[in-house]
């Protein structure tokens, strides 16, 4: 291992949180502007999911090549370069004339966002490697990258109702400067001259990017394209084809970004469960959740970020009791239980939002509990992927802990578009029968989905009164919402159950679940 002269910590730790913060609320403040986006840009409801998926897959297409470029080539240089890209990329978001290009935008802005993450986590390893600093500067770190998830929708709908939806974008272009400076000022250059020795993974990387950019296709084009179409039916075969390519690459590379054989560690799957259980549920719903409170509840965007809060403020807090659950009880009833709580606030939102009649705050205790319940979960789940493995794995145990997320978080966001339409629709063929057609009905449904009322009103005057229009609507988005609410509870509850079956049982011995080449470390 090869390093420079330390340089300043404490700039070098400021540098590291501004990046993590950049990240996080790229993923949150971007959903409290899509009602916005989609009457300024006169984005349909899949370009809407586009605009969020665009940034999480491209995250996951970087993960683990960044890494291995970073050991190669120094890790302040090339978190340098990420961060710049990540500016760059921003302007061409805020800049977007139109939805196509924000989306492309949106997807050079998450391989740099990613890329940016991941260096930031490797420079705080070597930039700190004195026990107690390290987990001072680990905590701070954490708090940070909390916020920028927690208060996100709040900072995101404040710019817009300053300003307008551009500057939630522009406005990490002046940040990123004074993050350039911080690291120059403060990081010490770091590399490993090993990691020139060892290939990237690159078949791993493009047959997983091609099964998951599949996939998403699939699920959010499949109805348009007809499901049984040509097209369709050749997506779906392309994607299952990647992902089987994707386990036979790396079953045979010598240094593959996924070792299948970890997950013989029942720590770690168990871990893993609890990562995919949070993004079946939680994060996805994040996505619509703004859109609920302003198409189902008729908030503003100023109020509907003010109600998010309820549903992520929770998890910042929680984690110091976590951590103090894990130390007397242990990860295997932790990790459940946060997923248990998570889906019990899933199953209060959805009877909440059918008694909106006693007032619009009816969904916020179960917004509170999922939040509450996903503190529990994040950091036993975190903490355990990389604790559960043997030392020389931890870097690569921590690209499939992101890896999972992200990948379950872009596909989780496209099923709960799809399940959101289909349960507007169900209700607006039982509310209008043979009044439209099947292509206006869709048509409607999914403007409702987008948070389009307005416009979905217009396409309703000619068939009811605005009263009895807009009662019809409000039950749609309701009962929309309501399957969305049920599919996010029982991910979570069914994620719970697998992670106590897997975590659950006591072991006689650590290494028995620990396979003779990864105990080695092969």
């Amino acid at each position: 291992m090869s390093s420079s002269t330390p340089r300043h910590p404490t700039l070098a730790l400021a540098a590291i949180c501004l990046a993590a913060l950049l990240f996080g609320l790229e993923i949150s403040s971007v959903p409290i502007i899509l009602p916005v986006l989609e009457a300024r840009l006169h984005a349909d409801f899949q370009d809407l999911q586009w605009i969020m998926n665009a940034y999480t897959i491209a995250c996951t297409t970087v993960l683990m090549a960044t890494g291995t470029l970073a050991d190669r080539y120094g890790r302040r240089r090339v978190f340098a370069l990420t961060v710049m890209a990540f500016g760059i990329a921003s302007l061409l978001c805020g800049l977007a004339p139109s939805t196509a290009v924000l989306i492309a935008s949106r997807f050079l802005q998450g391989m740099a966002g990613g890329a940016m993450f991941i260096c930031s986590i490797a420079i705080l390893s070597h930039q700190f490697p004195d026990g107690k600093a390290r987990g001072r500067a680990f905590a701070i770190w954490g708090v940070v990258a909390g916020i920028g998830l927690g208060f996100g929708p709040v900072i995101g709908g404040v710019i817009v109702a300053l300003a307008s939806w551009h500057w939630v974008f522009l406005v990490h272009a002046p940040l990123t400067l004074l993050g350039l400076a911080l690291i120059m000022a403060g990081v010490a250059e770091s590399s490993d001259p090993q990691a020139r020795q060892q290939k990237l993974d690159l078949a791993g990387i493009a047959t997983l990017t091609v099964a998951v950019l599949g996939l998403t296709s699939l699920i959010t084009q499949g109805e348009g394209l007809g499901w049984t179409s040509t097209a369709a039916l050749g997506l779906a075969a392309a994607t299952v084809f990647s992902l089987i390519a994707f386990v036979a690459v790396e079953r045979l590379h010598p240094h593959p970004m996924f070792d299948f054989s970890v997950f013989k560690i029942r720590d770690f799957s168990g871990a893993i469960l609890g990562c995919i259980g949070m993004n079946c549920s939680y994060w996805p719903f994040m996505i619509y959740l703004p859109l609920y409170f302003s198409a189902g509840l008729g908030y503003d965007t100023t109020t509907a970020g003010l109600a998010l809060l309820f549903y992520t403020v929770p998890f910042l807090v929680m984690p110091p009791i976590a951590q103090w659950l894990l130390l007397r009880y242990q990860a295997r009833f932790v990790i459940p239980a946060g997923l248990f709580l998570i889906g019990l606030g899933f199953a209060l939102m959805k009877l909440g939002s059918s008694l909106t009649h006693l007032g619009n705050w009816t969904v916020l205790p179960g917004a509170l509990i999922a939040g509450i319940g996903l503190g529990l979960t994040t950091t036993p789940a975190t903490n355990m992927t990389t604790a559960s493995v043997p030392a020389n794995r931890a870097g690569m145990a921590s690209g499939m802990d992101v890896s999972a997320r992200l990948i379950t978080l872009a596909i989780n966001i496209a099923v709960m578009g799809l399940v959101l339409v289909a349960g507007i629709l169900a209700a607006l063929r039982t509310a209008l029968g043979p009044a439209l057609d099947a292509a206006r009905l869709r048509a409607l449904a999914e403007r409702l989905a987008g948070g389009d009322v307005a416009g979905a009103q217009q396409m309703l005057a000619t068939l009811a009164a605005p009263d009895a229009a807009g009662a019809i609507l409000q039950a749609a988005v309701t009962h929309g919402f309501g399957w969305v609410m049920l599919y996010g509870g029982l991910g979570a509850s069914l994620t719970a159950g697998l992670s106590l079956a897997v975590l659950g049982r006591r072991r006689a011995s650590p290494a028995q679940d620990v396979l003779p080449g990864v105990a080695r470390g092969h």
